[in-house]
């Protein structure tokens, strides 16, 4: 009996201990098999929309930072524009069914997708700020216009690069695993091409989500 209960006990932790992996394994076979449904019910978008969001917000204010003129010639309305933009593209890409779209897809941009890329971009130092300053001085300062302007050029570029990534980027076949604490989870690795971390949390005893995207 009491071989039993040491048996079982050591077949409980192993169950535990090895969940995360068996749940990477299930999104890994489900990515394969371009299965989007499976991997978006696996997201908590409630955790993850917002992080998206202010990985951009913050990424784009530490862009600001190195450009003092277009500060000073922008300033808070062009910060307010390109945050409202970053959150009407994040509040439109991370959504169950566009992820099932992107998955059963495998990657194939469509216009949520393109509009994600380009505040990745815009956040990411990609804007031709040349352009951006020439623009604001002839719009006398029309932020919003300039601000459309430059989103669409970025649209447009981000929109033939991902198009490329699909069709030449690489995937990870071994993607590294590992926890980074008794309830938390990371995969690490390359899709099309692109570094990417996903973090996962325990739900219940063997139960994980995704709770957050780490961008590149």
């Amino acid at each position: 009996m009491k071989k039993l209960v040491i048996l079982l006990i050591i077949i409980a932790v192993a169950v535990y201990a090895g969940s995360p992996y068996y749940s990477a394994y299930q999104l890994k076979n489900a990515y394969d098999d371009k299965d989007g449904a499976t991997i978006a019910a696996a997201i908590d978008y409630e955790q993850v929309r917002p992080s998206v969001q202010n990985q951009l917000t913050s990424q784009f204010a530490t862009t600001m930072t190195k450009y003092p003129l277009i500060s000073e010639l922008g300033g808070e309305p062009l910060t307010q524009a390109a945050n409202g933009f970053i959150a009407q593209a994040v509040e439109g890409a991370i959504t169950p069914q566009n992820i099932e779209k992107i998955i059963n897809t495998q990657g194939q941009a469509n216009t949520a997708a393109k509009e994600l890329a380009a505040a990745w971009a815009i956040a990411s130092d990609q804007v031709d700020l040349k352009n951006l300053i020439q623009s604001l001085i002839i719009q006398r300062g029309d932020v919003d216009a300039v601000v459309k302007s430059q989103m669409q050029q970025v649209m447009k570029k981000q929109a033939a690069e991902l198009e490329q990534q699909v069709a030449q980027g690489n995937d990870s076949e071994k993607p590294t695993l590992s926890y980074c604490g008794i309830n938390c989870f990371s995969i690490s690795g390359q899709v099309k091409g692109y570094p990417l971390t996903i973090e996962m949390q325990r739900e219940g005893l063997i139960n994980w989500k995704i709770v957050d995207i780490v961008l590149p």
